[in-house]
């Protein structure tokens, strides 16, 4: 199964912060770096370092060759990006001293989606094959609309939440990966995480819901099961990517056929490994140390 990750690549600022500015403050960094960063990009490299055949499509921005190079260098194919005479997008962050973080966006390159160039990508692959949509992109409705005209499986990570996505078919989405605050959002208001799996399930039949919990772990459930894990007891320096490294590696593992239960184990590790790091795509881990690390769980 070869997986789409129509996705957004960002150039991430980052800033280390004491506390995050208040309105009318100025403030001094404590430092900062610059990294590769993005959603679709987290993803589509969290996809190839848990070893899936993952593909990335977006429209390429000015000064944005680095991003592409990084990709091509986790095991990304990156045939199918298309470059233009754009702004990048680009990601201000915030990362203060116990490891939060707050995220201003600059969409750029990533709302220069045309409707032809969504067909010419959608049309290289084949029914079965698995289509992963954030919503950081122009067009996400169409994406959806086209991927499952042409039967592909559709995987959405909403985020960041808005009313637009409200209105996209997400009838037609086969996996819904979200939080809590994205949970309730869809769900209309629910706030208990049972709440909001079985609203999904039954605003939208058929669908199969992965709840991220942050410190509670994260819930599964579709019309048949219910999983559940914890996370791992490790130091919290940077969350940026945590949950994208929690989406690629559950995708990956899932196209591979693993149990749902092992799905969970692996993708939750992988998270909490990325947590112990600096940065978005440097702290996503490769499937070798997913699997040879040993740090502990903390129960659900």
């Amino acid at each position: 199964m070869k997986i789409l990750d129509f996705g957004s690549i960002n150039i991430d600022e980052v800033f280390d912060v004491d506390h995050f500015v208040r309105s009318g403050e100025t403030m001094s960094s404590l430092g900062y770096n610059k990294f590769c960063g993005g959603k679709g990009l987290n993803q589509s490299i969290a996809l190839a370092r848990a070893g899936a055949d993952v593909y990335h499509a977006c429209i390429v921005g000015e000064g944005a060759d680095f991003l592409v190079e990084t990709m091509q260098n986790s095991g990304v194919n990156t045939s199918l990006m298309q470059k233009k005479d754009v702004a990048a997008g680009r990601a201000i962050i915030q990362v203060n001293k116990s490891g939060q973080n707050c995220i201003l966006l600059f969409g750029g390159s990533n709302h220069a989606n045309t409707e032809e160039y969504i067909r010419s990508v959608i049309d290289q692959f084949e029914a079965g094959d698995m289509i992963l949509v954030q919503n950081e992109l122009n067009m996400t409705d169409f994406i959806i609309d086209y991927a499952s005209e042409k039967g592909l499986r559709i995987v959405l990570n909403p985020s960041p939440m808005n009313e637009e996505l409200l209105k996209a078919p997400l009838h037609k989405v086969e996996y819904f990966i979200l939080n809590e605050v994205e949970g309730e959002d869809i769900a209309g208001g629910e706030k208990d995480p049972e709440k909001i799996c079985d609203t999904l399930l039954k605003k939208y039949p058929g669908c199969k819901v992965v709840l991220t919990l942050g410190k509670h772990g994260v819930m599964y459930k579709d019309d048949h099961q219910k999983a559940t894990h914890g996370i791992y007891d490790v130091a919290r320096v940077d969350s940026t990517a945590a949950g994208d490294t929690f989406t690629g590696y559950f995708l990956a593992c899932l196209a591979e056929g693993l149990p749902i239960e092992t799905v969970l184990e692996k993708a939750s590790k992988a998270s909490s490994i990325a947590v112990g790091r600096k940065g978005a795509s440097p702290s996503i881990p490769t499937r070798e140390e997913v699997d040879t690390t040993t740090i502990k769980p903390l129960n659900l």
